[in-house]
């Protein structure tokens, strides 16, 4: 995730030479790509996916090149969306220069790419990063013989305190690839050879291509359907059939394990160890952070930590003052004033600063409400991110998210969810497959309220006995499960392998996370903020024609006969989808006019936290997953919510609560 501004990018002009850094994930890419193009950084949808790519500048031997920051990969036979748009840049670019980042401490899985690399033809240079820590680790590269083996530059580096990126640009020269190869066993290799013969010239090998076939790339469906006869792609896929049925394992396994052996080969003849590496104090936290004992104290510290920090001082303090002090006071007064003298047409008036105004709801909405808690969140993101805790964080929480067919990544949406869920379902792209992102954006919408809905509701509880509360917590906690391991059976897709690098944890740099923070909120006002303006006027719209009303009247028996519920509960709910906090302030309200009981405050509460997400959500869900997943989200959190509730009524009643 690292996305400063959006703008289209001609993905196909090959008028400009590419510089394309490729590498694992966290081996300090970004930091090496910020180093050569400085602060002309865009970000771009690669065409066809959410998954965004970073590009910028650098000026080298008197050309321009196009600098391209992938997203980092464990293989170049696709497994994820990010994977898959990696291979495709290397498929697509032709005439480029490529820079593989390797962190030195992981080695073995830097050089799996290497080798994938070479196979496709392809010259680049490779920087061992981090340096320092393998250095410390006792960790010793004979940089001569590997870049022999390789017949590529290698540059050892520490990106973050920019040592050796300086002799990046020198090695930007044109070179024929390596001569260096992986046998396979004879049949793979006799299915190779007739597989190659029927693919055409592409930017990278025909052995390549045949290599992804046989591993049954499915990815490279409408690449085979665009460049070959529908005979040559049945033939293709016959031959790999025939093939299988002679292996007891599946091929992609057989390939990858004679990678490995030609890395290890590799690295027998270029790694050394000098004697244990000292314990230092970085290394006893990390391991301890992972400690099935000690991590969960650590976990829920650094969580407790994100809250406060997101939750408490960015949606409610933070809030409160740009809300109340900076636009209640000093903002939307004088802009008032100002239309009411100088527009004196009632409808233009009540359009830009009326309930449903486009300053006084959509941008008061965007940057007094939701800025300050995705500015606090894009901070602790990025310390997290630069510190190394970010992927055990993933690892801690995995075993809970597993049982929603999930895994540990999933955490950081479900969190940021308890600040904002708007922007939570905008970091649903960390996660690696559309099955995962479509689960978690689900869950994010029905059962994780946002902090200003929580603190409502929590006010609410407050007059209640503590039993309500937990009531409460165990009934939208269960939803949540049922409802995430249900969803990982019935949506369609492989849910992801949990394969996570576990960097080392380091102090972090402060100007990085500064730079990504920047970067990250003037993206979201670029993105995010046009989605409120649009949801205000439609809202502006219904208003007008009454249509508010009607949904009112209409929604009344649901409320009163099934919920059980005053029927003035329902503009609860309908504001509810306009501001979640703003649906809960009102139930609040009629609990403080003695209006709901102690069992009615029970069911409101449950039904309007599992209801519909805030229009918000609901766009930003539109803009992520599609319409047609934002609209069966709506099909199935709508029942869920009323149905809940409305079991919860039956079961009060039974009971006699």
């Amino acid at each position: 995730m690292t996305p400063p501004s959006k703008i289209t990018l001609r993905w196909t002009d090959v008028s400009r030479e590419k510089l394309i850094l490729i590498g694992n994930p966290n081996v300090g890419k970004s930091v090496i790509f910020n180093y050569l193009t400085g602060k002309y950084v865009t970000v771009s949808n690669y065409p066809g996916t959410t998954v965004e790519v970073s590009t910028g500048t650098l000026s080298a031997h008197g050309k321009k090149f196009q600098v391209l920051d992938t997203p980092g990969v464990n293989s170049l036979i696709p497994m994820s969306e990010d994977e898959k748009v990696t291979r495709d840049i290397l498929l697509k670019e032709p005439k480029s220069c490529l820079v593989q980042v390797i962190d030195t401490k992981n080695i073995r899985r830097g050089l799996l790419i290497s080798l994938q690399l070479l196979e496709m033809g392809l010259p680049f240079i490779v920087l061992l990063n981090m340096w320092d820590e393998a250095k410390s680790r006792g960790i010793d590269i004979n940089m001569q013989t590997l870049s022999e083996i390789l017949d590529a530059p290698i540059l050892k580096t520490v990106a973050t305190r920019k040592k050796g990126l300086e002799k990046i640009k020198e090695n930007l020269q044109a070179r024929p690839p390596s001569s260096i190869s992986v046998n396979y066993p004879d049949v793979i290799e006799g299915g190779l050879s007739k597989i190659t013969s029927l693919l055409p010239e592409a930017t990278i090998s025909k052995r390549s291509l045949a290599l992804m076939l046989l591993s049954g790339d499915e990815s490279l469906a409408e690449w085979l359907h665009t460049n070959l006869s529908e005979n040559n792609v049945l033939q293709i896929e016959k031959i790999r059939q025939e093939i299988q049925v002679h292996l007891a394992d599946s091929i992609g396994y057989l390939i990858n394990q004679a990678r490995l052996r030609k890395v290890d080969e590799v690295l027998s003849k270029v790694m050394g160890l000098r004697g244990e590496a000292p314990k230092s104090i970085s290394s006893f936290l990390g391991n301890l952070s992972l400690h099935p004992i000690w991590g969960i104290p650590i976990l829920l510290l650094v969580l407790l930590g994100t809250y406060e920090f997101v939750g408490v001082f960015g949606a409610q303090t933070s809030v409160k003052f740009l809300e109340e002090t900076l636009f209640g006071r000093w903002v939307l007064p004088p802009v008032a004033t100002l239309f009411q003298r100088f527009v004196p047409i009632p409808f233009i008036q009540e359009f830009f600063i009326g309930p449903y105004g486009v300053i006084t709801m959509a941008l008061t909405y965007a940057i007094a409400i939701v800025l300050p808690i995705v500015g606090c969140f894009f901070l602790v993101f990025g310390l997290m991110e630069d510190s190394g805790y970010l992927p055990r964080l993933a690892v801690m929480t995995n075993q809970i998210f597993k049982k929603m067919g999930l895994n540990g990544k999933a955490v950081l949406p479900m969190v940021l969810g308890l600040g904002c869920d708007t922007m939570a379902t905008m970091t649903t792209r960390i996660l690696e497959t559309e099955k995962d992102r479509t689960i978690v954006t689900l869950l994010l919408a029905l059962a994780v309220p946002c902090s200003a809905q929580l603190g409502v509701t929590l006010g609410m509880f407050a007059s209640l006995p503590a039993l309500y509360l937990f009531t409460w917590i165990f009934i939208i906690a269960g939803i949540l499960i049922l409802v995430g391991y249900l969803a990982s059976r019935v949506i369609p897709g492989e849910g992801s392998d949990f394969i996570l690098e576990i960097p080392p944890l380091r102090i972090p740099l402060i100007s990085n996370v500064i730079v990504k923070t920047l970067a990250r909120i003037e993206w979201y006002l670029k993105e995010a903020v046009p989605l409120f303006i649009l949801g205000t006027v439609i809202l502006f719209v219904l208003h007008k024609t009454e249509v508010l009303t009607l949904l009112e009247r209409a929604a009344t028996p649901l409320i009163v006969h099934f919920l059980g519920l005053p029927a003035k509960v329902t503009e609860a709910f309908l504001i509810g989808f306009l501001r979640r906090d703003y649906g809960a302030a009102g139930l609040f309200v009629l609990s403080k006019e003695g209006q709901l009981n102690s069992h009615q405050i029970l069911v409101s509460l449950v039904t309007i936290t599992l209801f519909i997400p805030c229009i918000a959500q609901f766009f930003m869900m539109i803009k992520e997953r599609g319409l047609k997943k934002a609209l069966w989200i709506s099909a199935v959190i709508i029942p869920v919510a009323f149905g809940v509730g409305g079991m919860v009524n039956f079961l009060l009643n039974i009971f006699g609560v």
